[in-house]
């Protein structure tokens, strides 16, 4: 047997042992179940939000209580406010991977989020969800800077003299 097919063999059972090893293995992240997959944006926030059916309302954020990972009460309310609109606060558990943008933005991207949740998961919520504005995406983004300026719209100071 050549030096090549002892390296072949060497490495498909290497291969095989992992795959085998990595089907055998769960993570305690994971939740069994049925659940329903939305994407929130704000600014340069997103939110990859999971809804899980049958569940005692629990919600985390980055793998942290939503309290935890939003201290202040306003950020706490905006990441309630499609649940309570819609009455759902104890039917679901919620897992919320966010990245990018501020603390704000990132707890109104995970509103968005939660908000086409719910709307997938029940059409009939699409009307109370999108009169209150929370389907819609903020289009709001920060202005690019502009060469000659110091910031989108800041020109640098003038001297007369």
């Amino acid at each position: 047997m050549s030096v090549v097919a002892k390296v072949k063999n060497t490495v498909k059972k290497s291969a095989n042992s992992q795959a085998e090893s990595s089907k055998n293995k769960t993570t305690p992240a994971q939740k069994p179940g049925r659940y329903v997959y939305a994407t929130g944006r704000r600014k340069e926030a997103v939110a990859r939000v999971r809804l899980y059916q049958k569940g005692k309302g629990s919600i985390t954020v980055n793998g942290k209580n939503y309290k935890e990972y939003f201290p202040t009460a306003e950020l706490q309310h905006f990441v309630r406010q499609a649940l309570v609109l819609t009455g759902e606060t104890d039917g679901f558990d919620i897992t919320v991977k966010v990245k990018g943008g501020g603390v704000k933005g990132q707890a109104e991207a995970v509103r968005h989020g939660i908000a086409r949740a719910l709307e997938k998961n029940d059409q009939g919520l699409r009307i109370p969800l999108k009169q209150a504005g929370f389907l819609k995406r903020d289009p709001r983004m920060k202005e690019r800077k502009k060469c000659g300026l110091k910031k989108a719209r800041r020109a640098p100071q003038w001297q007369k003299r």
